[in-house]
């Protein structure tokens, strides 16, 4: 990896591993880099990362099927997105929480002083 905060690109709409132009697995570096692990961190369910089973958000603990405060939803997502590696702070706007599904964004501040959004649901 070239830079740090590098990860494994992914696909957006599949997000599956993504191939370069050689057919080497693509890297992402920084900004893009960060933004992916924030949107994969929001994703993440409590217990599911096997070599740390205490990243990810307790969606089948505290929120599937509990209709929490949207403002728990919201610590929760900031709290998954300070786990990135580079991110000093974070917030989190949920606009609607209907059906089930939320809509929104995470908008975080990395060390480099680069802020960025991602968005949650669409």
């Amino acid at each position: 990896m070239s830079a740090p905060f590098a990860t494994l690109l992914l696909d957006l709409t599949n997000h599956d591993l993504v191939l370069d132009s050689n057919g080497n697995i693509a890297v992402a570096t920084a900004p893009y880099s960060q933004a992916q692990d924030v949107a994969s961190a929001i994703r993440t369910v409590l217990g599911e990362v096997w070599y740390d089973s205490t990243l990810g958000i307790p969606y089948f603990q505290n929120i599937l099927g509990q209709r929490p405060p949207v403002s728990y939803l919201q610590q929760q997502m900031v709290n998954a997105a300070l786990t990135v590696p580079g991110v000093v702070s974070a917030s989190c706007v949920i606009e609607s929480f209907t059906n089930r599904q939320a809509v929104g964004q995470v908008t975080f501040t990395t060390t480099s002083g680069t802020t960025e959004t991602v968005a949650i649901g669409s």
